[in-house]
C-alpha cells in the first residue's frame, strides 16, 4: 500500500499513545510502519531533498498537529504523551482524525491562522480546510520540483533554438563546471576540433590529464538509435579508448540504452532531460532568482532535561 499521508497517521498515532506512556517519537516509526504494512523500500523512500524519509516526515507532522490541537503534550524535547483531551477524543471512537476534525479546538484554529498568515502575505492560497495531504516540507519541495521541471523545459527549448556552434560551447561550459577538461582553452580546442569517425571531441577526465574521455555531442530532435551509439562505440575501440560520453538534446531508444549498458567500453548516455538537469545543478545557462533557507531546531544547542 502507498505511504499514508500525515492526516491518516493522526488517529493511529493517538491510539498508540492511549496507554499514557511518555514516548520519544523515534519509538513510533517502526510500530506505525508495521501497522500500515510498509515495505522496506517504502520506509526508505526519502523526500526530494534526500534529507529525511518521507514516512518519518509525515509521522513528525502528525504528532505536531495533534500537539497543537491539545491532544498531545510534550513533557520534554522530542517526547510526547496523550492529554486528557486526547483520551476524550479516543473515547468518542472517531473513525478518523484529520485537519477538519481538529478545527473544533481553538488552539488548533490559532495554530492554523499562524500558518496561513505568511502565505496570504505573499499571495499563496492555502488549501481548503481538511484537504491538505502533504506536509509543509513536501508542499515546498513539490513546488520546487515543478519550478525545476519548467526551468528544464525552458532550457532545452533555448538550446534547440541556438546555433549549432553554441551547443559546442555549452558542452564545454558544462564539462568544465563538472570538473573535467583542464583549462577552458584546452577543453574548447578538444571539443571543437575532431568530428573524426563519430567522435566530436576529446576532454581530460581530470585537471592533470591522467585519463581522457571521448565526447559525442549531437543537437538532435530525432531519437538516437542503437546504430548511432554503436558507431560511437566503434570509434572508441579504434582509439583504444575506455570511456565515452554521448550527449544529445533528444532521447535514446531502448535498444541504444541496452547496447551502452552491455558493452565493455564505458559509455555514458546523456539525453536532453538529463542535460537540462546537469545545467541547472552546475549553474550553466541559469541564474539564481531567490534563495530560501529551511531551518530546524539545533538539538545540540539546548541542554537536555
Amino acid at each position: 500500500m502507498p505511504i499514508p499521508d500525515f492526516q491518516s497517521l493522526m488517529l493511529p498515532l493517538l491510539e498508540l499513545a492511549a496507554d499514557g506512556e511518555t514516548r520519544h517519537l523515534r519509538q513510533t516509526y517502526d510500530t506505525l510502519a508495521q501497522r500500515f504494512d510498509l515495505t522496506e523500500d517504502e520506509k526508505r523512500e526519502v523526500l526530494p531533498s534526500g534529507r529525511q524519509p518521507r514516512f518519518v516526515n509525515r509521522v513528525n507532522w502528525a504528532r505536531s498537529y495533534l500537539t497543537n490541537a491539545g491532544l498531545f503534550e510534550s513533557p520534554k524535547r522530542g517526547y510526547f504523551r496523550i492529554t486528557e483531551r486526547g483520551r476524550d477524543v479516543l473515547a468518542g471512537k472517531p473513525s478518523a482524525i484529520n485537519i477538519k476534525f481538529l478545527e473544533q479546538f481553538e488552539e488548533f484554529k490559532s495554530f492554523q491562522q499562524r500558518r496561513r498568515q505568511p502565505s496570504s502575505q505573499v499571495g499563496v492560497t492555502p488549501p481548503p480546510n481538511g484537504t491538505q495531504e502533504n506536509t509543509p516540507e513536501e508542499t515546498l519541495q513539490d513546488a520546487y520540483l515543478v519550478l525545476r521541471k519548467n526551468l528544464a523545459d525552458e532550457l532545452l527549448k533555448a538550446v534547440m533554438e541556438s546555433p549549432p556552434s553554441f551547443f559546442e560551447q555549452l558542452v564545454v561550459d558544462l564539462l568544465l563546471r563538472m570538473g573535467y577538461g583542464g583549462s577552458r582553452q584546452e577543453a574548447g580546442e578538444a571539443i571543437g576540433r575532431s568530428g573524426d569517425e563519430g567522435i566530436d571531441g576529446i576532454i581530460k577526465e581530470d585537471r592533470l590529464g591522467l585519463d581522457i574521455i571521448y565526447v559525442q555531442a549531437k543537437r538532435w530532435e530525432s531519437v538516437v538509435g542503437r546504430p548511432d551509439v554503436q558507431k560511437f562505440a566503434g570509434a572508441l575501440q579504434g582509439q583504444r579508448a575506455r570511456k565515452g560520453v554521448f550527449i544529445t538534446t533528444s532521447t535514446y531508444s531502448r535498444e541504444a540504452m541496452a547496447f551502452a549498458v552491455n558493452i565493455e567500453t564505458k559509455i555514458i548516455l546523456i539525453d536532453g532531460a538529463k542535460l537540462a538537469e546537469l545545467m541547472i545543478d552546475h549553474g550553466v545557462g541559469v541564474t539564481t532568482e531567490e534563495t530560501y533557507e529551511v531551518k530546524r531546531i539545533d538539538s545540540d544547542y539546548f541542554p537536555d532535561d
